[in-house]
């Protein structure tokens, strides 16, 4: 059965991979790393891209950390042990054209002992501008992806990412979704740990092919200062959701992590307008109209 060790281990090749097709794919900017060191055990590997061609910033992420368990975090878990031990790699891309969207990705695994254990991750979408074609092409990769593994995982993970990505105070999702999971055990899902591990890195590997394809489809698209604006106003949705609902970012906060690391996934600028109203007819207004739960991507 696959150990802590061979998880960190694979995640950081998955991270090598996703970084060296970035940096492809921008053909301009290249990756700053930083090894930081966690007080209280473990550490990790950021990764920082910056003012390229494509992305304005991003960040691709390593850690593997240790010790114990805060009370605020055993509670919220339900456990009463003190000693964890998490890895995962998180991804947030923001690209320079209003066009190209918005991507975040997650894969983790979390450990208290041999009974309790669990993988978690997923990958959303957060376009400024809805494009049907590529909605449906970036859901059809994660079914495709999710089917190999459970003929469940698509439609109960999107489900998933449909509640889970929903800014309630605003009552709209941050974006298209995609799939979202949490708290997977053999249990829960029929599948040994094995196959849950295999599960995460298949849908880790699923994220440079994928997001590569839509970029390229519209990194060379022009646009106005009318577009920027809104991608900045969209981007202050974004900021909303990890500050106040991600359950990563309140993790990271409540187990003394590197703040600057938890926080890169926050853009360069984002902007905030005053009872901003969208214009009827305009491509702004359709796409509020489609950030809503349970549409189907695949189908549009």
């Amino acid at each position: 059965m696959v150990n802590k060790e061979q998880i960190a281990q694979e995640y950081q090749k998955i991270q090598d991979e996703i970084c060296t097709a970035l940096e492809k794919l921008d053909g301009k900017a290249h990756f700053v790393e930083e090894v930081w060191e966690r007080e209280g055990g473990g550490g990790g590997r950021t990764r920082i891209i910056q003012n390229g061609n494509v992305f304005e910033k991003g960040g691709v992420n390593f850690s593997a950390v240790y010790g114990k368990l805060p009370e605020p975090i055993k509670k919220a878990f339900g456990v009463d042990e003190d000693d964890f031990f998490a890895c995962g790699v998180s991804i947030v891309i923001h690209p320079n054209n209003p066009f190209v969207p918005i991507i975040h990705m997650n894969i983790r695994y979390f450990e208290l002992n041999e009974q309790v254990r669990w993988f978690g991750g997923g990958i959303d979408l957060t376009p400024h501008y809805i494009q049907d074609a590529d909605a449906t092409y970036f859901h059809q990769a994660l079914k495709t992806v999710s089917d190999k593994h459970s003929p469940t995982f698509y439609a109960d993970f999107k489900t998933w990412a449909d509640n889970y990505f929903f800014i309630k105070h605003r009552n709209e999702t941050r974006g298209i979704g995609g799939v979202f999971y949490d708290k997977l055990t053999p249990e829960k899902t029929g599948l040994s740990y094995d196959e849950l591990f295999a599960y995460s890195c298949d849908l880790g590997r699923t994220f440079a092919p994928t997001y590569s394809e839509i970029v390229n489809r519209n990194r060379d698209k022009s646009y106005s200062d009318r577009e920027k604006e809104w991608q900045f106003l969209r981007r202050g949705r974004y900021v909303e959701f990890n500050l106040v609902y991600d359950a990563g970012t309140k993790f990271g906060l409540e187990t003394n992590g590197r703040i600057e690391s938890i926080l890169m996934s926050l853009p360069k600028q984002a902007n905030w307008f005053y009872d901003f109203k969208t214009e009827a007819g305009s491509e702004e207004e359709r796409t509020l109209s489609l950030l809503k739960k349970d549409i189907d991507w695949l189908a549009i």
